[in-house]
């Protein structure tokens, strides 16, 4: 995301870049403290409140919309980043329009063209999306996702984006001075509430819908704020260009303009996602970083020398290696409160020193606009290829190593380049051999943690849902490198996995006398297990499955019996079907339903299951739609009047046992908690499951009086629904 850095000062060549004029520390010319009375000092407050409110929507808005579609596609991580990539690409529109508005329109043309966008932007309100732009299918959803987000938020999010630079341009060209900066700083400010207000404030108090409604009067009133600038403004006065324009720069720094924009805003693209892939699909997982990377911005273009070069390097060296090496594959399952602070702390100073080495090639005068317009490129650049491009042509998740490798060899660039560094001209001197070795190293090693992981993947491939990985590992040898082909037949210890990063789906012994056996959380003992084995005693069963894995619960099918698996990922389907054999040899009937469960269900007919097992959250992104009230309700549509609804609820980061708790509650169904112990010599992990059931005698069983701990019957814990959701409280920031 180009920053507000870069947006607030895109104002034409009229705008704040000749700071020169102005001493730091003391008032501007043109600043908020205007004397000459009340009359002069209304237009700055209507700028100042138009300025603030614009930056403040702007980021209220991309948590908030990400949110409200983020059921509607599986609750992946991948929205978040489909979504930021919109938002830069349309930063950069918004910065074209207010640089061609006032470059090549007359005053009076200006205000009457951005008065009635304003005024036509106000049909999409409320910004509520339509549900016939649901993704119903399997197939990629990413132009979905886009497509949603130009119909739903373009007109209001393109001038929101408008307004700081437009403003700034009219301030400045009607002041007859070449510097708005305190509005710039207003803007960021306004920034910076926003994103950092609501995962803390507006999530946790308000429901979703609220909180569309209430941005949309919030716009309405930023419109008529605009407007009333547009309308009370002065002639333009001629600005006194008081520094001469300096060479035009030539490609080199053009292409760093870009380049380094352009690396900050793939590591901000690339460490969210990975965050969001390993952790949860979760607003606070989206605006730290998002913050963060605003914040270097602000440091870097605030002018008072935030950053400083020799302290940054040190510091990039350390968290360039410290990244690289937690990326390593035996590193891959490391603690929650390890993981957010390296990476967010490693995005901040890779920011600085990107926007900090952009901000010391910014140039004077007239060559402004083009600089903004190349950081603004920049940013869409980096978000296109990590948002939409390397999904497409990577097998894994190989943007971050890569963003991180560019990074430290962007730096040797920049220092090779600048004639005001001491390595500009010693070719040999040690420190620059130093800097050398240490960009090398890191490159070196983000390319052995690929090749670690590459190597042992018996398959990798990706989409929109991640990267879903299969291994063939010996549990009795978990370091040896197997032999696919020559050591299959000879040990009966390996198996198959398939993970999802560090997250395991499931596994399947490969030796043909222990193929069958149920594995992973599915062991006799588990909930699940022990669910389809009790219930199985009425009779034929049919069993509805939400997850489908590797398909390790068909090994519970009896002839007469039906399972029905959803599976909202395609390759998942793929896998399960050409490389484990759990669903061909079940005894049952096997049907699989493409697409995301929860609409699949809501489009169904009730399915009269005995047992209903959702099984959705393990890992990766939690799809928080399937934690509802409404979910639940749904779930009990599609069960017979005794059937048992078997929840799922082992997750290393999320204590989601209130979430279903509350749920049972809501709904009048007694409950148990199920919790199974790892078993590694039968390939079982430890699991907590949740079983409901309004038939008691179910719930006496002596299997599930043994194994189950009742649930309270009172709980002070919110109710989650579609409007309203909160996993800042579940969160567990200690274990990992």
């Amino acid at each position: 995301m180009t920053s507000e850095a870069g947006k607030e000062a895109n104002v034409g060549t009229e705008t704040d870049a000749l700071e020169v004029n102005s001493t730091p520390g003391q008032p501007l010319a043109g600043s908020l403290a205007l004397a000459g009375g009340k009359g002069r000092l209304a237009g700055p407050i209507l700028y100042a409140g138009a300025i603030f409110l614009a930056a403040f929507l702007s980021f209220q808005l991309q948590p908030l919309i990400a949110k409200l579609i983020l059921p509607w596609f599986g609750g992946a991580a991948a929205v978040w980043t489909t979504c930021l990539v919109f938002f830069q690409v349309v930063l950069l529109l918004g910065y074209a329009y207010a640089h061609g508005l006032t470059r090549w329109f007359r005053p009076a043309q200006q205000t009457r063209i951005h008065v009635a966008l304003l005024a036509a932007s106000l049909f999409v309100l409320p910004i509520i999306p339509n549900p016939d732009l649901k993704a119903w299918g399997p197939h990629e959803p990413a132009l979905r996702v886009l497509l949603l987000l130009v119909l739903t938020v373009g007109p209001p999010y393109l001038l929101l984006t408008t307004t700081s630079p437009l403003l700034q341009a009219w301030y400045a060209s009607e002041r007859g001075t070449t510097s708005a900066y305190r509005f710039y700083a207003l803007s960021n400010a306004g920034s910076l509430l926003a994103i950092l207000s609501y995962p803390v404030v507006v999530e946790p108090l308000f429901s979703t819908r609220f909180q569309a409604v209430g941005w949309s009067v919030g716009y309405g009133l930023t419109c008529v704020l605009c407007a009333a600038v547009a309308f009370v403004r002065r002639p333009a006065l001629k600005i006194d260009e008081a520094v001469a324009d300096s060479a035009p720069p030539g490609w080199g720094d053009r292409a760093l303009w870009l380049a380094l924009p352009c690396c900050g805003s793939m590591l901000l693209l690339a460490i969210t996602n990975h965050l969001s892939q390993n952790l949860a699909a979760i607003p606070l997982l989206w605006v730290i970083p998002l913050s963060l990377y605003l914040f270097s911005f602000i440091l870097c273009f605030e002018g008072r020398s935030w950053y400083n070069r020799n302290f940054f390097l040190r510091l990039l060296a350390v968290f360039l290696g410290a990244m690289a090496y937690a990326l390593q594959p035996e590193f891959a399952a490391a603690s929650l409160i390890l993981l957010v602070p390296l990476y967010c702390l490693g995005l901040f100073v890779c920011c600085m020193v990107c926007h900090g080495e952009l901000a010391r090639l910014k140039p004077a005068g007239r060559q402004l606009t083009s600089f903004y317009l190349m950081v603004s490129l920049g940013g869409a650049v980096g978000g296109l290829f990590v948002g939409l491009i390397a999904p497409q042509v990577f097998s894994g998740f190989f943007e971050l190593p890569l963003a991180l490798g560019a990074c430290a060899l962007l730096v040797l660039v920049v220092l090779r380049r600048d004639p005001r560094s001491p390595f500009c001209k010693a070719r040999w001197q040690l420190a620059w051999l130093v800097v050398v070795l240490i960009a090398v190293g890191v490159n070196v090693s983000l390319i052995v943690g690929v090749y670690k992981q590459v190597r042992s993947s018996r398959v990798m491939v990706r989409n929109f849902y991640g990267t879903i990985r299969e291994a063939d590992v010996d549990s009795d040898h978990p370091n040896r490198e197997i032999d696919v082909v020559s050591e299959f037949s000879a040990a009966r210890s390996i198996r198959r996995e398939l993970l999802n990063g560090p997250i395991q789906h499931g596994l399947q012994f490969l030796d043909a006398s222990r193929r069958n056996w149920p594995t992973s959380y599915y062991g006799p003992d588990s909930g699940g297990g022990l669910a389809i084995r009790v219930a199985g005693r009425q009779g034929p069963l049919r069993v509805g499955v939400i997850g489908l894995g590797v398909g390790t619960l068909a090994t519970y099918g009896r002839t007469g019996d039906q399972f029905v698996f959803y599976e909202i990922n395609p390759k998942v389907i793929e896998l399960a079907e050409r490389d484990f054999t759990f669903l061909r040899d079940s005894a049952a009937r096997i049907e699989i339903v493409a697409g995301d469960a929860r609409l699949s269900l809501e489009q169904q007919s009730p399915q009269n299951f005995d047992v209903l097992v959702v099984d959705a959250f393990s890992g990766d992104a939690i799809p928080i739609h399937l934690l509802t009230r409404e979910a639940f309700e749904l779930y009990f549509r599609h069960l017979k009047p005794g059937g048992v609804l078997a929840v799922h609820i082992s997750n290393s980061y999320l204590h989601l046992q209130p979430v279903v708790e509350r749920a049972a509650i809501w709904l009048g169904k007694p409950a148990v908690s199920v919790r199974d112990r790892e078993n590694e010599a039968i390939g079982t992990f430890g699991s907590l499951w949740v079983l409901m059931s309004g038939r008691q005698e179910f719930l006496e069983a002596p299997e599930i009086r043994q194994a189950g701990v009742s649930l309270a019957r009172t709980s002070a814990f919110r109710l989650w629904t579609d409007d309203y959701s909160n996993l800042i409280g579940i969160l567990k920031w200690v274990l990992g």
